[in-house]
């Protein structure tokens, strides 16, 4: 019979945070698979596992996940670790994961630390609903694109950042954001894991004196309705509502339909414009 896939997740700072299951399969398994088998084998030497490593990384991850997939053919069994925090997420891993899915390999995952949970639920700000951005793209253009979509974003932002780009980043979430609520989550379940309650502008007051230290997990206020229908407002001070129905017209439009596209945009009932009209 084929073997599985394990995704383990592994501790994010405190090693205690490593769960007993997935302990117990890191030492049945026949072949870990690692991101970095230098940092991983100082994991597995902590708690005395000894089953063999193999690398997975970014620049191996297609031929390599083949590899791993005959040998999960032949009946081996193979967990999948990252450096920190849960496989699959923000690493090379997702393409192991659809690989197996593909070639009929059969995949499980063992839940354990993950920093976007952690920082999330440690950050203060509203979570039941958010979105993930992981590390935004290094490319000016893509960049560029995913900031001009958080622009509407009205769930919380999750984003991972390095200390040595983290006031860049921060000057252009303000650029592109408007300077928001932002928790800003670093050394996370570490000796000297930090919690900064903040808004951007505050942040970048605070660190343009001092260097900033540790990884950082951001954590943005969404786009509040009041700031939406302020927005719309703005957008349409400088028209009237029988100029705006005529736009709709013009298009197409038949008037009562043009009187609810005017009430949508503007984020007014249909009887205001209605009485504007009269």
């Amino acid at each position: 019979m084929a073997g599985m896939l394990y995704l383990c997740a592994t501790p994010i700072g405190n090693l205690e945070d490593i769960t007993l299951r997935v302990l117990r399969t890191l030492e049945e398994v026949d072949l870990i698979a690692a991101e970095d088998t230098r940092n991983s084998l100082k994991l597995l030497n902590h708690f005395e596992i000894k089953t063999p490593l193999t690398s997975y990384h970014e620049f191996n991850k297609i031929e390599k996940a083949y590899q791993l997939v005959e040998k999960m053919k032949e009946g081996k069994n193979i967990a999948l670790i990252t450096d920190a925090g849960t496989p699959g997420i923000s690493d090379p891993g997702e393409e192991l994961v659809r690989i197996c899915y593909e070639e009929g390999i059969e995949v499980t995952s063992l839940p354990g630390a993950s920093a976007v949970v952690t920082a999330l639920t440690l950050s203060g700000q509203k979570t039941r609903r958010f979105c993930f951005e992981a590390f935004l793209p290094k490319d000016k253009k893509e960049r560029g694109r995913i900031l001009d979509e958080l622009k509407r974003e009205t769930r919380t932002i999750v984003i991972y950042e390095a200390p040595h780009h983290l006031v860049k980043t921060l000057q252009e979430l303000q650029d592109a954001l408007g300077d928001r609520s932002v928790s800003l989550v670093k050394e996370i379940t570490k000796r000297y894991e930090n919690v900064d309650r903040t808004t951007f502008s505050q942040a970048l007051v605070a660190y343009s004196g001092c260097a900033p230290k540790g990884e950082f997990v951001i954590v943005i206020e969404g786009k509040s309705k009041q700031q939406i229908e302020e927005e719309k407002r703005d957008a349409y001070a400088n028209i009237t509502i029988e100029e705006h129905v005529k736009q709709f017209e013009e298009k197409g439009y038949d008037h009562k339909e043009a009187m609810r596209m005017v009430a949508k945009e503007r984020g007014i009932s249909k009887r205001d414009v209605y009485q504007a009209l009269l």
